[in-house]
């Protein structure tokens, strides 16, 4: 399988932690065993480590090892191309995914809602899982 490329919002990590059987779990795994490769800069990694840290009965420890230093993209990000985005704070993540050709993978419903405007796939982890398997079965695609 080849790796295709992702940028994982915050909301994923945190329903990772909260349910390991989830499509998020199931999507970090998959990061983890390396058929995904998880694309990250500065800003969405300090952002995903402030939020897991804020949830008591979460950890960063489980996620670190997912932040490999070959996938990390150090290129400034358009965040005025992701207007579109209605939060602000999520935008780094969009841009991020634009700037990359990356998949986006969000449980934001904001995000998810607005996809229809962006020029980029955004998606949710089981959307991901379903749309990956849809196009592995047609023609090898990678989901979106």
């Amino acid at each position: 399988m080849s790796e295709s490329a992702v940028v994982v919002d915050t909301n994923v990590f945190v329903a990772a932690g909260f349910n390991s059987e989830s499509s998020s779990a199931r999507l970090i795994e998959e990061i983890r065993r390396g058929g995904l490769r998880l694309v990250w800069n500065e800003d969405t990694r300090r952002e995903s480590r402030s939020v897991v840290e804020q949830i008591p009965p979460l950890s960063w420890k489980p996620f670190v090892d997912l932040f490999r230093e070959e996938a990390r993209h150090e290129a400034p990000t358009a965040s005025e191309k992701v207007d579109y985005v209605p939060d602000p704070a999520d935008r780094k993540f969009a841009a991020l995914a634009l700037a990359t050709d990356a998949a986006l993978i969000t449980n934001d419903t904001d995000l998810l809602a607005n996809r229809d405007r962006a020029n980029v796939c955004i998606v949710s982890p089981s959307e991901y899982f379903e749309r990956r398997l849809a196009a592995a079965t047609a023609a090898g695609g990678n989901g979106c």
